[in-house]
């Protein structure tokens, strides 16, 4: 009996994840064709079309969907029994793609630093960074993604977590706003003024609003914006007030056209931290990059805490 190409499990995955000829090609590092004439012989091999076109998308079929879990898990086993923690690593010679789970902030503030530090010590590994709308502990559990950064919450108790830095929110106004180069800022100043609010899931509040909440106060929330980016551009082209992470302030580019400020009262201070399965924990490359990533956070942070005001 011939066994069958265990190669193809890997491709299998791939297209099963991303459900698109061209993503499991930019996935696996090939061309779209070369990626299309694996999927001619996966269909060959299992007798199931696996992706079928609806539209201008590919979908999946009932036995593709049945079987994801399965190709993903099986393609997990593999790589522990080939890959096992007692092997020596070479980091200048590990050829490997690393996915991380990330908010638009991190990217901003850490993501060069931390490309820079990889390629310098292991310049055939690739980080592929992808956003993420909502937290969710599927993407680690199902090993879609090696580590997930950001703010702890709900994630499982089987979820490994290391605290990264510990962050701040700071109010900034554009330049020429009347709260911009004062030495303090009130509270009546703070909410006499409108404010931009960044939120991924378009809630309008936030730990601000509980603090102001125990003073009896409220703040007039003009706009909802998905992250802190569009916050900032709105500010920079108003009166209102954006309120983002002192970290996220630090690396953007128009800083020169910002004024941030201390807020008037005291809010949970921000724990970043990342995540990762516990299977990872004993793999080598994994934890070299959780080492990258904890000490390029806590440089990068330590270097920015002095450069904004308040």
């Amino acid at each position: 009996m011939t066994d069958p190409d265990f190669n193809l499990l890997i491709a299998l995955d791939a297209l099963l994840t991303e459900v698109s000829v061209a993503g499991a090609a930019r996935r696996l590092n090939l061309s779209t064709s070369a990626m299309s004439r694996t999927l001619s012989r996966l269909r060959d091999v299992t007798g199931d079309p696996l992706l079928v076109r609806a539209g201008r998308n590919m979908v999946l079929t009932p036995y593709a969907q049945a079987s994801r879990d399965r190709a993903r898990n099986a393609v997990l086993e593999a790589r522990a029994v080939l890959q096992p923690s007692t092997s020596e690593l070479n980091i200048a010679q590990l050829e490997r793609v690393f996915a991380l789970r990330v908010n638009d902030g991190f990217i901003e503030a850490f993501g060069p630093p931390l490309i820079v530090a990889v390629a310098a010590m292991a310049p055939d590994v690739c980080l592929r960074f992808s956003p993420k709308p909502e937290k969710s502990s599927r993407f680690l559990r199902e090993g879609l993604v090696d580590l997930e950064i950001g703010v702890l919450s709900n994630m499982g108790p089987e979820i490994r977590v290391q605290a990264l830095y510990r962050d701040r929110f700071v109010g900034v106004v554009r330049h020429g706003h009347p709260l911009a180069g004062k030495a303090q800022v009130s509270v009546e100043e703070y909410i006499a003024w409108g404010h931009v609010v960044a939120s991924r899931r378009g809630l309008p509040s936030g730990p601000v609003d509980e603090a102001l909440a125990e003073m009896g106060l409220a703040r007039k929330i003009v706009s909802v914006v998905p992250g802190f980016p569009s916050a900032l551009a709105v500010a920079k082209a108003s009166d209102l007030i954006a309120l983002v992470p002192a970290s996220f302030l630090a690396q953007t580019e128009n800083q020169t056209r910002l004024q941030a400020f201390k807020l008037p009262f005291k809010t949970r201070t921000i724990t970043i931290s990342q995540l990762w399965h516990p299977r990872m924990d004993a793999d080598p490359a994994h934890r070299w990059l959780r080492q990258t990533v904890l000490a390029v956070c806590q440089k990068q942070y330590s270097e920015q805490s002095g450069g904004i005001s308040g």
